[in-house]
């Protein structure tokens, strides 16, 4: 069962400076476009290869996301992650363009 986060609970944890890894489940290229603050870069095919290194803490509060609703990148990653034995793993199913709707920070790597 996929846990779920909204993007304002994203951005309460975020301005409070709460512990919280985030992860953009896309391509390399959108994610330096623009992405959430403070994000890492793990493609959902790359999720098995790259999170041993890069998470390396299993009871972490990791969000994962993805471009939309209509992306499923963030739904694999998540799946992958949970089967991989991390605890706290939540997708924030909206994603990155529901988080630009709301006119909030991205970073950008260009």
């Amino acid at each position: 069962m996929t846990k779920t986060i909204t993007r304002e609970q994203i951005k309460e944890k975020l301005d409070s400076n709460e512990p919280m890894t985030i992860i953009e489940a896309l391509p390399q290229k959108y994610f330096d476009a623009e992405h959430l603050p403070g994000a890492l870069n793990i493609p959902h095919d790359e999720t098995q290869a790259r999170a041993p290194d890069m998470l390396p803490d299993k009871d972490a509060f990791i969000v994962v996301y993805c471009a939309s609703t209509d992306c499923r990148n963030s739904k694999i990653a998540t799946d992958t992650l949970q089967h991989m034995g991390y605890s706290n793993v939540f997708e924030y199913v909206e994603g990155k363009k529901h988080w630009l709707e709301a006119n909030f920070q991205v970073e950008s790597t260009q």
